[in-house]
């Protein structure tokens, strides 16, 4: 599913008659949802949160532009935070099946209209910039609000869509396609604004003006000041004080967490607060922000502990919650805060409790099927073989083995993830190949499209089973590692996922040949049947010699 999301940024924080405005007119678009209002009163700035198709996504974010600019008066504006428009920000970002360049050819579809018919001037910026000095949000934004109406009459700075001129009510916007930005704020211990910009200075890639020792600015030979360059690359940070949390917080714009990720950013401040005798007291993520950044910072605190990092996923977020003291200022809601928790559909099989599955599986409802149990079946073998690694962690008599366990333990989860996701991925494509059933076929051309449709959607549902089948080859090649190395007290669950993964093999298989009798072309036909063949033999051949040795391991 193609999927982008879209965080603009209202220049409004206290007054909810505009931002439930603002609100109502992005959800009236079909398609999108909005996942996150986030305001600020001291900041006087609010962060929404859409996500949907990218056409209707566009058509949300214009919507909501064209209230701001009814009802927002930046003559009237004030707040902590940098802003030049009633809408500041609009960026859009890639989540699935889309790339950064389609994200930047929506930014521009989006500034063309806000141009033309708010009349509202329109800047781009990083990978939407028309050039490359308007990359940067801080050079766009520089004067601000109050820089205006001398730009209005500078060519330099003629916008990229809408007028030339000082829109005094909605100020300009800035539209861009980016990477996910984690907005994170690190709290102190302190009232001190001033000691918290100086620690932000120092982490914030643009650096701070050197000094030397007598605490003099140092010069270079032209007269210009020195530089001394931040820690942290694509990392933009202020100090400030927040009088409704009553403490400092050092504010965080985090444009590439895969650079620089924000655990590694709150241990560096926790050392450098430390030394000027402050202590960070908890961090606070603002908006939403993606679960591999959490799990990240879990396994990272996991692993400075020395625990098995081959935990479930829920585990490992409650452990960078905890060690992050993301639920200082106010409770952290992982089905809230997480982009890919708040999109998921509530009524899933996945959802459902082992008696309510096995009951829905017993009716004749036409889903789930086969297909659904062969994924569940393919998610146990990986459990059972990241439960026996876990066993093995730590245990005497095991020293040998410990890398090898600690390894094992999350490729177990891995499959027990992906696996998991396929129960709900195998009843979508049945349903989908069941709609394509239905169409219309009373004209040629109803028949063509139908025809068409029938044969998309039935590839796609022997291709779901055939990803359960290559997991089934991962989980028995590792229940075949795992049962080498693990703890031989739970010799028999090593032995329980290679067979588990045979049977999901095995129940893919079928799921497949079911279905591939209704295929026309010949070249998916004998692919896919040839190497559903060699996966096959090779998972027979895995979890046949498994049994062999534990059996014998077992009775003997």
């Amino acid at each position: 599913m193609r999927l982008i999301e879209c965080v603009p940024n209202f220049s409004e924080g206290s007054d909810m008659q505009i931002l439930d405005a603002i609100a109502a007119v992005i959800r009236s678009v079909n398609n999108v949802v909005l996942l996150d209002v986030d305001p600020g009163a001291d900041t006087n700035r609010t962060v929404f949160t859409i996500v949907g198709d990218p056409d209707y996504v566009v058509e949300a974010a214009f919507m909501a532009i064209k209230k701001a600019s009814e009802l927002i008066d930046m003559t009237k504006h004030h707040g902590e935070h940098p802003r030049m428009g009633a809408t500041d920000v609009c960026p859009f970002i890639p989540i699935s099946d889309i790339t950064m360049e389609e994200c930047a050819e929506y930014a521009r579809k989006l500034g063309a209209r806000v141009g033309s018919e708010l009349s509202i001037p329109v800047y781009l910026y990083e990978n939407a910039a028309s050039k490359e000095e308007w990359r940067n949000l801080a050079t766009v934004r520089s004067g601000e609000y109050e820089a205006l109406a001398e730009k209005a009459k500078d060519p330099a700075w003629k916008p990229d869509f809408g007028p030339h001129a000082f829109n005094a009510k909605s100020g300009a916007t800035a539209i861009s396609a980016r990477e996910f930005l984690i907005a994170y704020n690190i709290n102190l211990n302190t009232r001190d604004k001033k000691k918290a910009h100086e620690l932000a200075l120092t982490i914030r890639e643009s650096g701070k003006p050197a000094r030397d020792a007598a605490g003099k600015l140092v010069k270079d030979a032209n007269g210009n000041k020195v530089i001394t360059p931040g820690l942290f690359p694509n990392c933009k940070a202020v100090g400030w004080y927040i009088d409704g949390y009553n403490r400092a917080q050092i504010s965080i714009n985090l444009t590439n967490y895969k650079i620089t990720p924000p655990h590694i950013v709150l241990d560096k401040v926790r050392e450098l607060a430390t030394e000027m005798g402050i202590q960070v007291t908890g961090s606070e993520l603002v908006g939403l922000t993606p679960k591999a950044a959490l799990l990240e910072a879990g396994k990272y605190y996991l692993s400075k502990m020395n625990e098995s990092t081959g935990i479930p996923e829920q585990m490992i977020l409650e452990t960078a919650v905890q060690s992050m003291g993301l639920a200082e200022l106010a409770p952290f809601e992982l089905d809230k805060k997480i982009i890919e928790y708040a999109i998921a559909k509530t009524d899933t099989l996945v959802k459902l409790r082992v008696d309510e599955f096995c009951d829905l599986l017993s009716t004749d409802a036409p889903a789930p099927g086969g297909g659904s149990v062969a994924a569940l079946c393919a998610a146990m073998s990986g459990a059972l073989s990241a439960m026996v690694s876990n066993l093995t962690i730590d245990k005497k008599g095991y020293e040998a083995v410990q890398s090898d366990v600690r390894t094992f333990a999350p490729i177990g989860q891995n499959i027990k993830e992906r696996a998991i996701h396929c129960i709900d991925k195998d009843t979508d494509a049945f349903y989908a190949m069941m709609d394509a059933m239905r169409l219309p076929k009373k004209t040629e051309e109803e028949i063509a499209l139908r025809n068409a449709q029938m044969e998309q959607t039935t590839q796609n549902a022997i291709m779901i089973p055939f990803e359960t089948l290559e997991l089934s080859l991962e989980a028995a090649e590792l229940a075949a590692k795992v049962g080498k190395v693990g703890n031989t007290n739970a010799l028999s669950d090593a032995g329980v996922a290679a067979l588990t993964a045979l049977a999901a093999a095995k129940a893919a298989y079928y799921n497949i040949l079911i279905n591939i009798k209704s295929v026309n072309t010949q070249s998916f036909i004998d692919d896919v049947t040839q190497r559903s063949a060699i996966l096959i033999a090779k998972i027979e051949s895995i979890a046949q010699a498994v049994e062999a040795e534990i059996t014998a391991r077992l009775i003997g």
